[in-house]
């Protein structure tokens, strides 16, 4: 089987990667491995799935998103 090199690789880039694998339950070079065929594999390049995004994504624990809501509800057809 072939061996690929990948050199100047950004240490935020290796982090992540080592965290999807330590989660994955495999190496880092399986990790790499997985993403680059499940890349490669796929017709066209979509949009990410849920999973995918929020893999790939980095959110802080301590970021809270206020969710507003309001009791009044407008209808056209009722008029209120």
């Amino acid at each position: 089987m072939a061996q690929l090199l990948v050199r100047d690789v950004p240490q935020s880039v290796l982090k992540k990667l080592k965290y999807r694998a330590a989660v994955h339950g495999v190496s880092a070079e399986e990790e790499h491995r997985r993403i680059l065929r499940d890349a490669l594999s796929t017709k066209g390049a979509g949009n990410p799935s849920l999973i995918e995004f929020l893999l790939t994504v980095e959110v802080s624990p301590k970021v809270e998103l206020p969710l507003k809501r309001s009791r009044k509800v407008e209808s056209r057809e009722t008029g209120f």
